[in-house]
């Protein structure tokens, strides 16, 4: 600590709080440790009786909260993101768009693994809305090595960690299997909620064709959806492992290139995900999809819609915390469920 005039402690740190006392209106911390004072404030100062003030003198080589918390937003940030002011050394991020966040993982660790740095995030892989908070950072004490920062920073590699992405998917096709459909017999009531889903992000269901459980025809019926461009075919219904469940050998027989069919998560075990020419989205929807809220459906979509291709092992994972509790009251996304 450094003992300075009040009158020229611009731009210096303050050691501790400064309480200011207004009788019967305020009593409490008019100024916090760590405040850097500025000119407006010495009238202020001045006005509590404090002539004098105890200040930190940062020695090189160190930096002050503040400093640290703007080195690890850059660290953090991406384009579609935007950031608070800078709060008690603690800046936050937030959401520009709509759109899919996701965390690499390792290197946030890798920089929380730093002593005196954190970074909180929310899950990865999760539909965010624009203005929702994404992450919080700051160092813990009130001064830091630099070089605590700089080793973040060489984690960081100049690639922001955290990431927001846009939804790049607009259109889906979908092929409603099952020959009691087909047939007239029961009324279809998959497509209705598929089109509902999709539409809460922006994705319109632009084609829709019904088919019997016959494999030709549901082949046939993928190749006229891709002949027509749209960005993402949908399949319901034959996902499962009965004699008539077709779907997915037809799913196979069309070219796609399968990412998995099946999954560890309950709802949705029988899901499938392939591609087409290694950007176009073809997937299998067990029922499930139709009369649960949430499903391995709902965990994989936001990355399927922002065309972040995914692998095997993406779906390996959801295994831990992959299981739906069937509360009474479904709260999802805020529940355990996908994370």
């Amino acid at each position: 600590m450094k003992l300075i005039k009040t009158t020229n402690a611009v731009g210096h740190v303050l050691c501790h709080d400064m309480t200011q006392i207004i009788k019967d209106k305020f009593k409490g911390a008019r100024f916090k440790k760590g405040h850097v004072v500025t000119k407006e404030d010495i009238p202020i100062l001045l006005s509590m009786g404090k002539e004098n003030l105890y200040v930190f003198e940062c020695d090189k080589g160190f930096l002050h909260e503040n400093d640290a918390a703007f080195r690890l937003l850059d660290i953090c940030k991406n384009e579609y993101m935007s950031h608070s002011d800078v709060k008690e050394g603690k800046i936050e991020l937030s959401s520009k768009i709509d759109g899919v966040f996701i965390v690499d993982k390792v290197k946030l660790n890798a920089i929380n693994s730093i002593e005196d740095i954190m970074i909180a995030t929310r899950k990865s892989n999760t539909f965010v809305k624009k203005g929702d908070k994404l992450c919080g950072t700051r160092i813990i004490p009130l001064v830091i090595d630099e070089q605590k920062i700089i080793e973040a920073e060489q984690i960081c590699d100049n690639k922001p960690i955290l990431q927001v992405l846009p939804l790049k998917i607009k259109t889906a096709g979908v092929i409603t299997t099952g020959s009691e459909v087909y047939n007239g017999i029961i009324e279809d009531k998959f497509t209705p909620v598929i089109v509902d889903k999709l539409k809460s992000y922006s994705v319109s269901v632009t084609e829709h064709i019904t088919v019997d459980d016959k494999t030709e025809n549901i082949l046939n019926a993928i190749n006229i959806l891709k002949s027509k461009n749209v960005d993402m075919i949908l399949c319901t219904g034959g996902m499962s492992v009965d004699p008539d469940d077709n779907t997915p050998g037809a799913i196979k027989q069309s070219g796609a290139d399968i990412v998995t069919y099946g999954a560890p998560v309950l709802p949705g075990a029988m899901f499938l995900l392939g591609y087409f020419d290694d950007s176009t989205p073809i997937v299998g929807l067990p029922g499930c999809v139709m009369y649960s809220k949430a499903t391995v459906f709902d965990l994989a979509l936001p990355r399927i819609l922002a065309k972040v291709k995914m692998n095997k092992s993406d779906f390996v994972e959801m295994g831990e915390g992959g299981l739906c509790l069937s509360c009474d009251v479904c709260t999802y996304p805020v529940c355990p469920f996908g994370k």
